[in-house]
């Protein structure tokens, strides 16, 4: 059996106030995660081009304000 398998079948044995628990946590190790993610990309410049290709359309006019 996988971990993944693993961690299934432990899961669908949880009552519903520790899957609620289980689901609280793992929205925010998830969130977690993906800021970990964008700040490497971040530091390493995989966003650069996005970032340049949002302030070439702010300045043609592409864009609103809120």
């Amino acid at each position: 059996m996988s971990k993944v398998e693993s961690l299934e079948k432990r899961i669908s044995a949880l009552s519903a106030e520790e899957l609620a628990e289980f689901r609280q946590w793992f929205a925010e190790f998830d969130a977690a995660a993906w800021d970990r993610q964008i700040e490497r990309d971040a530091k390493t410049g995989k966003l650069d081009a996005l970032a340049d290709e949002a302030l070439r359309d702010h300045a043609t006019g592409k864009s609103t304000e809120f």
